[in-house]
C-alpha cells in the first residue's frame, strides 16, 4: 500500500477578506474531492487573508498511481483562475504488507 500526499500553497491576489478566502478554498477543496475522490483540507495559514495551504491524500496499492493522482490534483489546482500556485510538496510513502489477515 501506498499513501501519498501532497501539500500546496497558494496565493489569493485580490482577497480582502477571509469570507471570501474560504470561499474560493472551499470551492478549490470541493471540486478537487469530487473529481479525484481523494481526502483535501486547508491544513495552514488558515488567518492569512491572501494565502492558504492545501492538504492532499490518496491511497493506491501502486507507488505510480500515487504519484499519477497527486500529479493530475496539482494540475487541477493550478489551473484555477482565483488563484496562484507558489509551492508544492508531495510525498509518497510505502506501508509494509500486513500479510493474509483471516478471520
Amino acid at each position: 500500500m501506498v499513501v501519498g500526499v501532497c501539500q500546496i500553497s497558494l496565493s489569493l491576489p485580490g482577497v480582502t477578506s477571509l469570507k471570501a478566502k474560504r470561499s474560493i478554498v472551499r470551492k478549490v477543496l470541493d471540486r478537487t474531492a469530487n473529481r479525484f475522490n481523494v481526502s483535501v483540507a486547508e491544513v495552514g495559514q488558515q488567518d492569512a487573508h491572501r494565502q492558504a495551504t492545501l492538504g492532499f491524500a490518496v491511497v493506491s496499492g501502486d507507488r505510480r498511481h500515487a504519484n499519477s493522482m497527486l500529479d493530475s490534483i496539482a494540475t487541477f489546482v493550478e489551473a484555477s483562475a482565483d488563484a496562484v500556485v507558489l509551492d508544492r510538496s508531495t510525498e509518497l510513502v510505502s506501508m509494509g504488507d500486513l500479510g493474509d489477515w483471516t478471520d
